[in-house]
């Protein structure tokens, strides 16, 4: 595979820059979509897909926002596979938030895998993630994940399925893998998509990557041998069932509020600015906590550049200058505004979380509570998400507007 390193420059971290880039794509999310969204033509070649997924996973971009727009160029018929595509990220974050141990016991089996690597296995793992394995394909995704961030869809379930089935790696340290390196990283959907190729998602149904499949929709640039094409699916008891809604303690309407940006809700847009009296605006990134292992150099970069535009944005929305600000500045920066509360959109499961509920008893006593803001959208959906993903899927239109 030739070096494709410079294609930072294919996901320039902006909103601007997405908005443009789901202008350039929507004439082909209908139709033509359906018929080749299952290709890899190559990372040269990013045809097929809409490549919207890491200003999606950040909400620089919104859901129903893509999704509106999609039904509006194609109608709802012709444009409801790549629709129902947005909307599995939506299913995922509902999942999760309902089942929010389940993030928890992955963070744990991170740790436990790594501890309980044999040296066999340590040297078989050091040579997945380097692309040194010697199947061909899987080696090249692996480089090219670690060089661009970026993996089609398709080729992240055949990776996966190497990966668990053929190399016989433990799958959360796949997704750990996939989470250090993907622009487009989302707790929930990376966490989920892993277990579901595994046969713990859907339980006793694994994913099973097939030569013919890979040779058909890479357009017979590989034809790989030797793979697992009957995987047994694996097992384990974390699922259980669907807590409640998250009901987060509202924000006082109208009071002196200190507006929090971070990497899962960079939209500051959604944010009347008559309802609170902003007193200023920060964000923060969780990035760093993705994994135990550390953050490839990139995805780090492009967080910190979605953070700044974001805190652009929202400084010209509220008349009040954004920056960027460590966890530990957080407190100060919002009394030195004089607010009397500090105001973020609802962090679904995952760093930011964790992040910010490890500090919210420190500025509660520090006088200005952290208080969060849970969108109506993620209220109607998530219900719908304690299941399979078609009880959300008949929710689309509703959730859409529709």
């Amino acid at each position: 595979m030739s070096d494709v390193s410079d294609q930072y420059d294919f996901f320039p971290a902006t909103r601007e820059h997405a908005l443009l880039r789901l202008e350039h794509f929507l004439p082909n999310a209908g139709r033509r979509y359906a018929e080749t969204r299952n290709t890899d033509f190559g990372p040269d070649q990013r045809l097929g897909t809409s490549c919207l997924s890491p200003y999606l996973s950040r909400r620089m971009l919104l859901e129903e926002e893509v999704g509106r727009a999609a039904v509006a160029e194609h109608g709802p018929g012709d444009a409801d596979k790549f629709v129902s595509e947005v909307f599995w990220r939506t299913y995922f974050k509902g999942w999760l938030e309902l089942r929010s141990h389940v993030w928890t016991l992955y963070q744990e089996a991170i740790e436990l895998a790594l501890d309980s690597l044999s040296t066999e296995r340590r040297r078989a793992y050091d040579r997945a993630v380097a692309g040194e394995t010697g199947i061909a394909c899987f080696d090249d995704w692996a480089r090219e994940l670690a060089q661009v961030g970026y993996l089609h869809n398709h080729t992240r379930m055949w990776f996966s399925s190497i990966w668990i089935f053929t190399l016989r790696l433990p799958w959360v340290l796949g997704a750990d893998f996939f989470y250090r390196h993907l622009l487009d990283g989302d707790a929930a959907s990376n966490t989920l998509s892993w277990r579901w190729t595994a046969g713990l998602h859907t339980r006793g149904k694994a994913y099973a990557a097939r030569v013919s499949n890979i040779r058909k929709h890479t357009n017979g640039r590989y034809d790989p041998s030797g793979l697992n094409e009957h995987p047994e699916p694996l097992e384990d008891d974390w699922n259980g069932e669907a807590e409640g809604l998250p009901s987060p303690p509202p924000p006082k309407e109208g009071a002196r509020t200190f507006f929090l940006l971070h990497d899962d809700e960079l939209h500051p847009e959604s944010l009347n600015p008559k309802r609170f009296d902003i007193t200023g605006l920060g964000g923060v990134t969780a990035t760093p906590g993705r994994s135990p292992l550390g953050v490839a150099e990139r995805v780090l970069r492009f967080s910190e550049e979605a953070l700044a535009d974001a805190l652009g944005r929202g400084s010209r929305r509220f008349g009040r200058e954004g920056r960027p600000l460590l966890p530990e500045e957080i407190g100060e920066a919002a009394k030195a505004s004089g607010a009397e509360q500090i105001v973020a959109f609802y962090p679904p499961q995952g760093p930011v979380h964790d992040l910010l509920s490890r500090l919210a008893p420190e500025l509660e006593s520090e006088g200005v509570p952290l208080r969060f803001i849970l969108r109506d959208y993620d209220r109607q959906a998530w219900p719908s998400c304690d299941r399979g993903f078609f009880k959300l899927r008949k929710q689309i239109p509703r959730l859409l507007g529709a």
